[in-house]
């Protein structure tokens, strides 16, 4: 077992925050056969009443909200890793793309504004360091932002004491 006084770098705090999706892919094909089903139907009802133009528009509805869904689960893949040790406080974005951007902080100078609204709770996280504004979590509701920084908060609290030794 190694305790922080030997190894510095123990981590105190590790999270890793995706945005949430309510709809699996199952229920995405689900949810798109029965669009395509009822456009195909009320289609096919305005093409024998002789308003055929109305078949290409039902079908470009279903085609668009199948690219704001496509969208929407491409959007899904961004994430952030937060890691908080004794001597660092490390945030990593994720975008959707791909793209991976890394902040590092000192735990002793770092600190955690939050912005809260008293009807809606915490409505923004952000880490200040030396005029350096990031905010994190930005995708968590108000109430796992909250429980978010309690946690967060507990840590730097942590990392600030330093490591405890106990000879025992």
């Amino acid at each position: 077992m190694t305790t922080a006084t030997e190894n510095p770098d123990v981590v105190l705090f590790s999270a890793t925050l995706t945005p949430h999706r309510s709809l699996s892919r199952g229920g995405f094909i689900a949810l798109m056969g029965f669009f395509g089903a009822v456009s195909f139907v009320a289609g096919m009802v305005f093409l024998l009443m002789g308003a055929w133009p109305v078949l290409g528009f039902l079908g470009l509805d279903v085609a668009l909200i199948w690219w704001a869904f496509r969208v929407n689960f491409k959007r899904g893949n961004a994430s952030e890793h937060v890691w908080v040790t004794p001597s660092e406080i490390r945030l990593r974005r994720v975008s959707h793309r791909g793209h991976v951007v890394e902040w590092a902080f000192n735990p002793l100078w770092v600190r955690l504004d939050q912005k809260i609204d008293p009807e809606f709770g915490v409505e923004r996280l952000t880490l200040v360091s030396h005029g350096r504004r990031v905010s994190v979590a930005s995708f968590l509701g108000a109430e796992e932002k909250e429980s978010f920084a309690k946690a967060l908060l507990a840590a730097l609290q942590a990392a600030r004491r330093g490591p405890t030794y106990n000879p025992l």
